[in-house]
């Protein structure tokens, strides 16, 4: 089932605001089964809009439309939607007194302007918002799915998982989808490829996607059949061909993440975890602790940008740097040694390296990262060399020390 995303707004079509809802939506609704056959977006007023969401309709079967649902005077998606579908707004009174409750909740009277957010689109279901008073539209007519959101990210998202692909999904009963997303780090896509494409054969109704990020590569397997059963065992049959190749590099499934799984690993094994960083100054002590509960496991770490800190803080020897430099192999195992020792933790990981733009030389090019790692039967550091961009490259600096550990763990070579 093909679907256009389209969103609204004049703050995105200046550029003042980045366009996430239609990235957010896309992933949610390709792993869902849909097709995402167009995206665009239009400013705030009624004429664009009405164009747009005429053209979205002409273009595919659903549309998912997002921003201008508020009781403001520059909120005029509704007035648009009307035009289009040539209905009048109805008074919904039950949506009223939801609104009213919310904000007795929170102790205040309702803005007599937030009434505006009770009218509806004659015939249209609405979709119950639980975080805001603009609720989700949705109005069928000739086969078409017309289905406006909010445009505040939280409420979109809650709106769309919870309500709007599950009323999709019913939509089209009449074909069964299967999804799943396998989850690689430590690969680049070209390698991956070069390693499954030849050992495997899709069968008919079985589709293979490659989705390349900052921190790996996700295998995306989607099967369809007339029965859910069957569809089943075609993603579940491609899935084990896709274990048995790439085994290795697959550390999750789905909605799993680095820091999650090696976080588990480490509950798991009881075993703690201290950090040391350079280049990355930080972000691989701040991944850890987005885990709930990672307090469990993580000691905490030391943010070592300068030489001296590297000496003074992680017991580390002023010859190791004089002689091999801070961006070495050398300095990566003494900074996870000296961590270890410090912080008393099974398990320290160290960063150094030069992230960029400026600071590489021949011999160390931008983007070359040593990541250290101590623990009670091994020190050692391994070399990678991540690119120019600088965010980039502590991002994946950070992603490679946690598969570095995960793969430690589970004596993984």
């Amino acid at each position: 089932m093909d679907v256009e995303i389209l969103t609204i707004g004049d703050e995105i079509m200046t550029g003042h605001t980045i366009d996430a809802n239609s990235a957010f939506i896309a992933e949610k609704l390709t792993s869902a089964g849909f097709r995402i056959a167009y995206k665009s977006s239009t400013g705030d007023r009624v004429e664009q809009i009405e164009d747009a969401i005429k053209l979205a309709l002409r273009r595919a079967p659903i549309v998912i439309a997002t921003g201008g649902l508020g009781p403001t005077d520059d909120d005029v998606t509704k007035k648009a939607i009307v035009k289009v579908f040539k209905r009048n707004l109805i008074f919904h009174e039950d949506i009223l007194e939801d609104i009213k409750r919310r904000y007795a909740v929170r102790g205040v009277d309702m803005p007599a302007i937030n009434q505006n957010q009770a009218l509806l689109p004659q015939g249209a279901t609405f979709f119950p918002n639980k975080s805001g008073s603009a609720v989700g539209i949705c109005l069928t007519e000739d086969g078409r799915v017309f289905v406006a959101l909010p445009g505040v990210p939280f409420e979109m998202q809650q709106i769309l998982v919870e309500e709007v692909i599950p009323y999709l999904l019913k939509l089209n009963q009449g074909r069964a989808i299967k999804v799943v997303k396998l989850r690689t780090t430590g690969i680049v896509e070209s390698k991956l490829a070069e390693m499954i494409k030849p050992e495997i054969r899709l069968e008919s109704g079985v589709r293979l996607a490659y989705l390349p990020h900052p921190g790996g590569v996700d295998l995306r397997v989607m099967a369809e059949s007339d029965s859910s059963d069957e569809a089943e065992e075609r993603a579940a049959t491609l899935t084990r061909q896709l274990e048995t190749i790439a085994g290795k590099f697959i550390f999750g499934r789905d909605e799993d993440t680095l820091e999650a799984v090696t976080g588990q690993l480490l509950n798991d094994n009881d075993k703690s975890l201290a950090v040391a960083e350079s280049c990355t100054a930080g972000q691989l002590g701040a991944l850890i602790a987005t885990i709930p509960g990672s307090s469990a496991y993580f000691v905490g770490g030391v943010i070592a940008y300068s030489n001296q800190i590297k000496i003074n803080h992680l017991r580390g020897n002023p010859e190791i740097i004089e002689k091999h430099g801070a961006v070495s192999e050398e300095c990566a195992i003494a900074m996870a040694k000296g961590c270890r020792d410090a912080t008393e933790s099974d398990y320290a990981l160290s960063i150094t390296g030069t992230a960029g733009p400026d600071g590489g030389t021949e011999e160390k090019p931008v983007g070359t990262t040593y990541i250290g790692l101590a623990s009670a039967h091994s020190e050692y550091a391994r070399e990678f060399h991540f690119g120019t961009n600088r965010n980039v490259n502590r991002l994946r600096a950070s992603y490679a020390a946690l598969e570095l550990l995960r793969r430690d763990i589970l004596d993984i070579q």
